[in-house]
């Protein structure tokens, strides 16, 4: 009777040892190294998670039979217990980290991101002009800065798949190419999404009569050798660039693309506005207006110049 009463208080004080709240007085990521339980004791009572790294490493002993213990970065809550953390660990998703590549972004600039990702590793060098799909990837710490780029470029050659075999069959581009190509000038032309459809159909207007492009980002993707396409003032001199990826001085489409563009871009060219519009300027309000006469796009060109100046003189 004496034995199973000891044993009983025994098996109800670790029970309470297990479930009791640890030391750690916030929440906080942490990552757990490779190697021993008792490697791992010894990181988890530097951090304060626990108090003894030995009573840790004979409670993650009493029960092993739920699995091994896991390398990683994990979040512990403030006031873990044992049992809190041994299932954390042993079961618990790491931590993810994220880096974002905004729409409209040169390979270059895309590679810098990637390589200024604090939570990853390696360096990537510049992948081609759109060939990555402009979004927010998640990461566990320590990956390799190659393989988010990878996910990126697998990531654009789905998305443009589905969108190509889901396209409007009456458009004037014929390959996935074209339409790559076509999208980043799209995407560079306006920050407004609902503007973008409108502008392709310029574009593919243009394209269907032969009329030359005439897509400033493409001057500044020539002048500024590839590093940028958008944000930049012309000149005549870069007007006059005899680069392929000038379309002031040459007819159809650049070579490639000039950037990633994002999956609304590629959308707006597949599926044009019912417009025929051939011409659109800036309205000095962050849109732009269309028209299919060439007349009414210089008197347009000629409000916005004039807003311009209006509000130069009030600042």
């Amino acid at each position: 009777m004496v034995v199973l009463v000891v044993a009983r208080l025994a098996s109800m004080a670790v029970q309470q040892l297990f479930s009791a709240p640890g030391p750690l007085a916030a929440g906080r990521d942490l990552v757990i190294p490779q190697g021993s339980i008792e490697r791992v004791g010894q990181v988890l009572q530097k951090a304060g998670v626990v108090r003894d790294a030995l009573v840790f490493r004979l409670a993650a002993w009493d029960t092993r039979a739920a699995g091994p213990v896991h390398a990683g970065e994990f979040f512990i809550p403030a006031r873990a217990s044992l049992s809190q953390l041994l299932d954390i660990l042993r079961h618990g998703a790491p931590v993810e980290h994220q880096v974002t590549l905004p729409e409209g972004l040169t390979g270059a600039q895309i590679a810098d991101i990637l390589n200024h990702a604090p939570d990853a590793r390696g360096r990537v060098a510049a992948p081609p002009e759109g060939s990555v799909l402009p979004q927010t990837y998640d990461f566990t710490l320590g990956t390799q800065r190659a393989a988010i780029l990878a996910r990126a470029q697998n990531a654009l050659r789905r998305s443009l798949g589905t969108a190509w075999a889901g396209r409007n069959r009456a458009i004037v581009l014929k390959t996935p190419r074209e339409a790559l190509i076509l999208a980043s000038i799209v995407q560079q032309e306006s920050p407004v999404a609902a503007e973008l459809p409108e502008i392709a159909a310029v574009y593919e207007n243009r394209l269907a009569m032969g009329m030359r492009l005439q897509a400033d980002p493409t001057v500044i993707f020539a002048a500024s050798g590839g590093r940028n396409s958008g944000g930049a003032v012309i000149s005549r001199a870069d007007l006059a660039n005899p680069s392929p990826y000038n379309t002031y001085a040459h007819a159809g489409l650049p070579p490639g693309p000039i950037c990633a563009p994002g999956i609304t871009a590629i959308q707006a060219v597949l599926h044009p506005a019912a417009s025929r519009a051939l011409y659109f300027v800036a309205t000095g309000n962050g849109g732009h207006v269309f028209t299919r006469d060439f007349a009414t796009q210089l008197r347009n060109i000629a409000r916005y110049q004039a807003r311009l100046k209006a509000q130069s003189r009030r600042n």
